[in-house]
């Protein structure tokens, strides 16, 4: 599956704020940047940072300045306000509000063997959103059916649609007896919105969220019993949902793009044949603070599940095993399964995968 990227890396430059680089969108992480020396020889405590390039009120500071030590080393606090002015930083994601709203059904589908399907929508940032719901059949447990929010990769969104693509994955959770909830990203079938990438723009992640607030005003859910599921570009959005809310208690992720994002910035594979970009110590640091791995501790043991195939020629396998790397150093709970020669799509083991997946989400919801 081709992924979209757009993904914005800030470059601190030290006594004289930072650049902003846009990666093209069809472009793989790659990052040219610029750096200067700072000068010793008039030693500053300030470093003057212009404004966010986007802010909102939840995320504009109190003022535009950033500490620096002695020398106008950049300190991990500076570096932490300035993460903290990116929307697409848990920090932002976590100051807004996710209110959902009633999920109001669009067309009934061709049922499952014993679930139901329909094509729904809420609303997100005030955008009307479509998505796929699948709800079991028959009387729904006392506290409500176990749910999973389902979260997709990246597919062009002008070629997107709703009923394709994905059918077995969530029809697997479905015949388990799971509510799922697949959403079409704004920008995405008819979703109303710009597509504006998963990466480096919150829209894909808050539309996530929506969808999982909207999930919990369904009295045939069960909101303490809520997972996530996440493919690819999907896994990355699955992770920053979690994050954000403590209610989703479980993830399996298949294939995700969840290196840390100084990882994505160097070792997705570069376009052409291309050398692999080389990031200073700064830059480094920005992008590992960044990163929704940073915040991996504050998961508080809730269990990772992660499937990857080593021949998967879109996202490289060494970000899985960098992503379990961060796991253990954050002490948290996962599992990691391997398929050897396998695709992007785990489609030689796609029965083992599911039903290793669907076991987790029995074991841990």
């Amino acid at each position: 599956m081709r992924r979209l990227v757009n993904f914005v890396v800030l470059l601190l430059v030290l006594g004289a704020g930072y650049v902003f680089v846009t990666q093209p969108e069809n472009l793989p992480f790659r990052v040219p940047w610029q750096t200067q020396t700072p000068s010793t020889s008039a030693p500053q405590t300030k470093t003057t940072v212009p404004p966010d390039p986007r802010p909102t009120p939840e995320q504009s500071p109190p003022e535009n300045t950033v500490q620096t030590g002695p020398l106008g080393e950049i300190t991990d606090a500076a570096i932490q306000t300035l993460v903290s002015r990116q929307p697409i930083s848990i920090q932002a994601l976590r100051a807004r509000k996710y209110p959902g709203s009633k999920l109001n059904v669009v067309r009934d589908l061709n049922a499952g063997s014993n679930y139901s399907r329909q094509v729904v929508s809420y609303q997100s940032d005030g955008l009307k959103i479509f998505a796929l719901l699948t709800v079991p059949r028959g009387t729904p447990p006392k506290d409500g059916w176990p749910t999973i929010v389902f979260n997709h990769g990246y597919i062009p969104p002008e070629k997107y649609r709703t009923t394709e693509r994905y059918v077995a994955y969530q029809d697997a959770f479905a015949r388990a007896g799971y509510v799922t909830l697949k959403s079409d990203y704004r920008g995405h079938g008819d979703s109303e919105g710009e597509a504006r990438g998963g990466y480096n723009d919150p829209g894909y992640t808050v539309d996530v969220l929506n969808a999982a607030a909207s999930l919990k005003k369904d009295s045939r859910v069960n909101r303490t019993r809520m997972g996530l599921w996440g493919h690819s570009m999907g896994g990355q959005l699955s992770l920053r949902a979690m994050l954000v809310d403590p209610d989703l208690g479980a993830a399996s992720l298949w294939a995700g793009v969840v290196a840390s994002y100084d990882i994505l910035a160097t070792d997705w594979n570069p376009p052409g044949g291309e050398q692999k970009p080389v990031l200073d110590k700064l830059n480094r640091r920005y992008l590992r603070a960044l990163s929704p791995n940073a915040y991996l501790q504050e998961l508080d043991g809730r269990p990772i599940q992660l499937h990857q195939g080593t021949a998967d020629e879109d996202v490289p396998y060494s970000f899985q095993k960098d992503f379990a790397d961060d796991l253990l150093a954050a002490k948290q709970r996962f599992k990691a399964y391997k398929y050897p020669g396998d695709d992007h799509n785990l489609s030689g083991n796609l029965g083992l995968a599911l039903r290793r997946s669907v076991q987790f989400f029995k074991d841990n919801l």
